[in-house]
């Protein structure tokens, strides 16, 4: 028995879908009849556009949230228990269920057909991007010219140009500076760039702690579209930005040269450069970087079981460590984390079967998948092509919370994207601001600065310097006489590590591997393309990190279950196909998740593999996934649940006592009791209601 929604919500077409061939989720198994529901048509719809955009996760989070939030407010404007977000049309619930789906539809589709024309008219996707929009609403039985926000006359259509309108002119004073393109308005960088391409090594870094901008020949970013040579940082100033959900509280208000700069949810600074060596989390963080660098190669002879009974389970309690700690969850030398997986397949009741692979084939599709690129719905799109995956599985069953009845589908697509879409929003902002007020440096800067000091860890060497590269034994060294990989005069006490060689040694991706060797430390590179590098933003926190905690949290709780649909979510990346910008992997790898937190966690351990961040920017963007999640799911909830009924709260004073039972037993084992009465909604009034109203008796409505 479902007490969260009225009795319409309990006559359920439940609908699964086959999935897109753009999630490329081969391993997840699905049901192939039904149809997608309008909502979902109109997500994919939005995450093509996305992905034939420029990569900007904050302006795409933000375009996922408002229209999600336009999404719901069309569904609720007829809902009798739903509470709007931003547009409240004072219009009556509708009670039958097939004259409600329709208003609700159409509704969803002038609004959604509004909303994104507006937001990518100018996109770089250009006429294909604008004409899948349009053949989605006219397939949905739009009609263009009907522009009316008159709702009196033209109804749900109306009410869906109305909504679409109240989220443009919302989004012009949100604080993301829409109205001029999203440009930076006060932010400027303390570096000088860094020509990566030309100059080895970071000669010109003023300020080691801070951001430094990578100029390229061409800069691709995470779409493959080509952009500036020198891409400035993208949105310095999002914390200026009204989130979904956070309160002011979780706010901390910072200036620079007059300019606010609120962070939300503060966790304070990274670590700064020292001159402590190993015993420095900088220092250790980017040795780190370095070291896991070194695993990008399928041949070392190391193989992993990377199945969910080995790998995940991750306690979550063992993020607040402190950066000098970091040790006790990182493995340095071998990569990984704490997780020890889980002992059984909650759905089989079985264990996890044992998948070994190359560690190097590992390392390398985590890296890649979870980048998201080329051809990326960036980040918070990302997660939405998870959920799509997990409501198109055989196994799923849209119970809200995962308790009583489920729902339609419709209906549990728009609350779950709603929701989600508010927290994934809210984690670009809490992120971003993090990322604009400390304005923290990327490894490949740091690492190509420190290189060039020296080394700090022996003072009777040649070329130390206490904020040097500290020297590890088969990881980083000195370049002595006649050195076997680097005899020429010149790189005479450089610095070289072990590590991916880099762009230089792969002419042709399709058929080359750089593979692991020994470079010169001011030549080294992040696991990426040497047309993108590494992001165009400041490092911490970790906006992967953050999206995807965020997203697992709300995940679990909206499906009820920290599982994936049959216990396992997976995605396979099949040999000698997956990879971009070198050949591989060279065996089949099947990504394979037990619980939306594993993946979310083997999601922040990519970041460093990939070169992208050190540890230090890992664990903080956790924790404010957690916690943004947390507002996010209670905002949601109580504007979804805003009308719900009470339970056995036959008096409606707001809990259920001594006069509740009055009333039911005045109609008990009768056939004129009111509908409310009939507790188990089985058509009578009797001993079996009155043993649910005891599981009630003397509790107040929540």
């Amino acid at each position: 028995m479902n007490f969260d929604r009225p009795p319409h919500f309990l006559k359920t077409t439940l609908a699964h879908s086959v999935l897109s061939l753009t999630i490329l989720w081969a391993a997840l198994p699905v049901a192939v009849s039904g149809q997608e529901t309008l909502v979902r048509e109109w997500n994919e719809v939005l995450l093509e556009a996305i992905r034939h955009d420029y990569a900007r996760p904050t302006i795409h989070a933000r375009n996922l949230h408002h229209w999600s939030l336009a999404v719901y407010d069309a569904w609720a404007a007829y809902d009798s228990i739903a509470a709007p977000f931003l547009v409240d049309a004072g219009i009556a619930a509708i009670e039958d269920n097939g004259a409600r789906r329709l208003a609700q539809e159409t509704a969803i589709n002038y609004a959604s057909y509004r909303l994104l024309w507006a937001r990518f008219q100018n996109s770089p996707g250009g006429t294909a991007t604008l004409s899948s929009i349009y053949q989605q609403f006219n397939s949905s039985g739009g009609i263009h010219n009907l522009t009316s926000t008159d709702i009196a006359t033209h109804g749900p259509a109306a009410l869906g140009n109305a909504i679409a309108a109240a989220v443009l002119a919302y989004g012009l004073g949100d604080g993301s500076n829409q109205g001029n393109d999203y440009a930076n308005q006060n932010y400027a960088p303390v570096n000088p760039d860094l020509f990566i391409e030309t100059v080895p090594g970071n000669p010109t870094l003023v300020n080691m702690n801070r951001w430094q901008s990578i100029n390229l020949s061409t800069f691709q970013g995470q779409s493959g579209i080509s952009e500036n040579e020198t891409p400035p940082f993208l949105s310095p100033e999002w914390g200026l930005v009204a989130p979904f959900a956070l309160p002011d509280s979780v706010q901390t208000m910072h200036f620079r040269d007059g300019w606010p700069y609120p962070v939300w949810l503060d966790q304070g600074p990274p670590p700064l450069l020292s001159s402590d060596g190993l015993e420095s989390p900088y220092s250790w963080g980017h040795s780190m970087v370095l070291r896991w660098s070194e695993h990008l190669h399928p041949d070392d002879g190391i193989w992993w079981d990377i199945s969910p009974g080995n790998m995940g389970n991750v306690d979550p309690a063992l993020f607040d460590i402190d950066p000098t700690h970091y040790g006790e969850f990182y493995n340095w030398q071998d990569g990984g984390d704490p997780g020890e997986g889980h002992a059984i397949n909650p759905t089989t009741g079985q264990p996890y079967e044992p998948q070994w692979v190359p560690r190097g084939d590992f390392t390398r599709v985590l890296a890649e998948f979870w980048a998201d690129g080329p051809d990326s719905e960036t980040p918070p799109g990302h997660w939405f092509t998870l959920l799509n995956g997990v409501t198109a599985h055989a196994q799923f069953t849209p119970a809200w919370k995962g308790e009583g009845e489920p729902w339609d589908l419709f209906d549990w697509e728009v609350c779950a994207y709603f929701t989600l879409g508010g927290a994934l929003h809210d984690a670009a902002i809490a992120a971003w601001s993090h990322k604009g007020w400390y304005d923290y440096i990327r490894p490949v800067s740091a690492i190509r600065w420190m290189q060039g000091q020296g080394q700090c860890t022996d003072p009777s060497l040649p070329n130390f310097d206490p904020v040097g590269l500290p020297l590890v034994e088969g990881v980083c060294e000195m370049v002595l006489d006649n050195d076997p990989d680097f005899p020429e005069p010149e790189h005479l006490n450089k610095i070289k590590v072990r590590a991916w060689r880099g762009p230089e040694f792969i002419e042709n991706p399709a058929t080359d591997v750089a593979g692991v060797g020994w470079i010169l430390a001011e030549r080294w590179w992040p696991y990426q393309r040497p047309s993108f590098v590494t992001p165009p933003f400041a490092g911490y926190v970790s906006g992967h990190s953050t999206f995807s905690r965020a997203a697992a949290e709300v995940l679990t709780f909206i499906t009820g279950d920290p599982f994936f649909p049959g216990g396992m979510g997976e995605f396979h990346a099949p040999a000698h196909e997956f990879l971009v910008f070198e050949e591989g992997p060279s065996h089949d790898v099947v990504l394979q998740w037990a619980t939306y937190r594993d993946a979310s966690d083997q999601c922040s351990l990519s970041r460093i593999w990939g070169g992208i961040h050190p540890p230090c920017d890992d664990l903080p963007g956790r924790r404010i996934g957690i916690a943004v999640a947390e507002h996010a799911i209670d905002k949601a909830l109580s504007l979804i649940e805003a009308h719900k009924p009470c339970p056995a709260d036959f008096n409606g004073d707001g809990t259920r006592n001594v006069d509740d039972l009055l009333v039911f037993l005045l109609h008990y084992n009768s056939g004129t009791a009111p509908p409310q009465n009939d507790l188990n909604i089985d058509g009578s009034v009797d001993v079996n209601d009155m043993l649910m109203f005891l599981i009630y008796y003397n509790t107040t409505c929540s």
